[in-house]
């Protein structure tokens, strides 16, 4: 029989899985650890275990103790899982920018959640750092887990997930790229890949209002560069000492409406449900693509699932409010809700032109597709064309539509953009046709298009 003695045993060895639609104009092949198969669905599970593990054989935490830790929600669920099988109480703070999700997610585990404010300095009493401080000099029988200067963390990454990087590649990796918050993964992994093979490139992601990018280039710690930022679980106003400059090669930023852009299009073209700093790295890889070239292995790390981000980055309402969401362009499909129920009027080319003026007069149209007995569509009218001809010769009436027939009205695909519909409107071709789904045709006009913009 295979089984785990309880859920810990779960922890790691995360697959490797190549990303396709993304990168399809990068040429290296991008493969991406996916660590939401973590029993708490990030790769913070790993640095929990470890820390907590440590912790124990250190005697700084024994049986009845609490558990006290400033988390963006990530840590906390995995220092929560741990503390649930080992027995020990969680009290976490966190910073009123992460998504209500997490906070719901650790209170599912019985854990106390405190929420901070986010725009405030790290030394103010205030914000989650503080707090998680003062807290485990009040609560007795207490340990800080301190994720940002907790070695342990950058140990977990060394010991674990640096290695099966190496052996789930077969030592080809040739770059490393992940999110940079407290600076754990990115830089025992990246430790473990440089001893194995000095010349790999390990690309951390930043955002802006972080100092990490400006601080690793200049050596300068800027506070200008500090201001409040969207992006989750990446980016920092202070340096933890898990951040080690020397292994990592180079810092890119990625702004918080790219990331959130990217976290939508990760599910949608990739099928992996990831979350907000997983659309930073994609994001970040994108910005970078230069970089690589044809038969580099480039390893991309998510670091956490979306679930944790159906009030934020997955939802509509939220990313319009910020701008974030991309507004799909018009198809022709669409520019043809309002009537899409009703059948096409049309004329035959034989019907007296009389009869045609009485039809138009009775729907309401200005312009009208002619069909032949067979029911292709040969031609056309507009309601102007006939006014000028029956100006030029009252007695028309009587006569046929194949007497003063126009040119058809084009056909256009049904996924065929607004703009490529408005170019083919002009006062020469008044309307095009598309057929729906059905294959039934139906008209655009100038109206539709109008109704489309307001």
């Amino acid at each position: 029989m295979q089984y785990s003695e309880n859920i810990l045993g779960t922890i790691g060895h995360t697959p490797l899985v190549k990303i396709n639609k993304i990168t399809a104009d990068i040429p290296a092949l991008v493969l991406a650890k996916v660590e939401t198969f973590n029993p708490g669905n990030s790769i913070k599970d790993r640095m929990a275990l470890k820390m907590v593990e440590d912790a124990e054989k250190k005697g700084l935490l024994k049986p009845g103790y609490t558990i006290i830790e400033g988390t963006s929600g990530n840590t906390g669920m995995g220092l929560a899982i741990v503390a649930s099988i080992k027995g020990y109480k969680c009290i976490f703070t966190t910073t009123d920018k992460q998504s209500k999700e997490k906070f719901d997610a650790l209170r599912a585990f019985g854990a106390e959640v405190i929420v901070c404010p986010t725009n405030v300095e790290p030394e103010d009493p205030r914000s989650y750092y503080s707090v998680s401080s003062r807290l485990v000099k009040e609560v007795p029988r207490s340990w800080k887990a301190n994720q940002y200067d907790n070695l342990s963390n950058r140990v977990a990454h060394y010991e674990q997930t640096g290695p099966e990087i190496w052996e789930h590649t077969d030592g080809k990796v040739t770059h490393f790229i992940c999110g940079v918050g407290t600076g754990g993964t990115i830089c025992g992994v990246g430790k473990y890949l440089k001893e194995k093979k000095p010349n790999v490139q390990i690309l951390g992601i930043d955002t802006y209002g972080s100092v990490f990018k400006k601080y690793k280039e200049t050596g300068i710690f800027d506070k200008d560069e500090i201001y409040p930022y969207i992006t989750e679980g990446i980016g920092e106003d202070f340096l933890p000492e898990n951040v080690d400059m020397n292994i990592i090669d180079h810092f890119e930023k990625v702004t918080d409406k790219d990331a959130a852009i990217m976290t939508r299009r990760i599910t949608r073209e990739e099928a992996i449900f990831a979350g907000n700093s997983s659309g930073a790295v994609m994001a970040g890889i994108l910005q970078m693509k230069d970089r690589f070239k044809k038969g580099d292995v480039v390893v991309v790390l998510f670091h956490d699932h979306g679930s944790r981000y159906m009030g934020k980055m997955f939802n509509d309402e939220w990313m319009s409010d910020r701008g974030f969401l991309q507004e799909a362009e018009i198809t022709a499909i669409q520019l043809i809700e309002r009537h899409k129920h009703h059948r096409l009027v049309t004329v035959k080319n034989t019907d007296k032109i009389h009869d045609v003026v009485l039809l138009m007069k009775k729907y309401n149209i200005s312009q009208v597709p002619v069909s032949d007995a067979e029911h292709n569509m040969i031609g056309s009218l507009n309601d102007t064309e006939v006014f000028m001809k029956l100006l030029d010769n009252p007695n028309l009436g009587s006569g046929k539509v194949s007497e003063i027939i126009q040119p058809p009205f084009p056909f256009v695909e049904p996924k065929a953009s607004i703009k490529e519909v408005s170019r083919l409107i002009t006062s020469e071709n008044r309307a095009v046709l598309v057929k729906d789904i059905m294959g039934d045709p139906h008209i655009i006009t100038r109206q539709d298009i109008i109704e489309a913009f307001c």
